[in-house]
């Protein structure tokens, strides 16, 4: 493909396709929509901005940052899969327990734009893209994941009238399996490494 300077149309593609694989912000829906049910109205642009922040944290000095509080990338890895974990129960068995976050500005961050958006996998793929891709090809997949992140969160009400409430149900329990499964696998790849 055409390559502009630095850009390279062909590996921003590729990042772009990768990220919007592990941020699974199309996956994410019917946790996004359990979460407002208990949190009320979730500030798209505020969960979208924190990602972001994150993201770019972590790019820039992820590794650096863990290592200085004498953590690695697999207990990163694990304790965000325990959090994963958690959301995934609370969706197959109806379970309240991000309840006490009412405040839609807590919960906007924790767990929406951490771990839910811009988890472990996300993060931890991020500092590894660095070795094989340019850092500017990086930062503009990065950006077309965020615009994907908030047009996903503007557009709930409309997935939840489309959907229905027996629909959202069968979802939700669907993917509440798959967050299961996803959050077993990030801890049994981390643990013993």
């Amino acid at each position: 493909m055409q390559s502009l300077g630095p850009v390279n149309i062909s590996e921003i593609v590729t990042l772009s396709f990768t990220l919007f694989a592990v941020i699974d912000m199309l996956g994410s829906v019917p946790v996004l929509l359990s979460l407002r049910k208990t949190m009320g109205e979730i500030s798209s642009l505020r969960a979208t901005l924190v990602s972001g922040a994150l993201m770019l944290l972590f790019f820039y000095v992820g590794e650096q940052a863990l290592n200085f509080m004498g953590l690695d990338i697999h207990s990163f890895a694990i304790a965000g899969s325990i959090v994963i974990f958690v959301l995934g129960l609370e969706m197959v068995l109806g379970l309240e327990i991000f309840r006490n976050e009412k405040d839609s500005k807590a919960g906007t961050v924790v767990p929406i734009a951490f771990p839910l958006i811009a988890g472990s996998g996300t993060l931890t793929t991020i500092m590894s893209l660095k070795a094989n891709y340019q850092a500017a090809n990086i930062l503009v997949a990065i950006f077309i994941n965020l615009v994907v992140i908030y047009i996903t969160l503007r557009s709930l009400n409309l997935i939840e009238r489309v959907l229905g409430p027996s629909g959202i149900l069968v979802v939700r329990k669907f993917f509440g399996v798959i967050l299961l499964a996803i959050a077993v696998k990030i801890f049994r790849n981390n643990v013993g490494v």
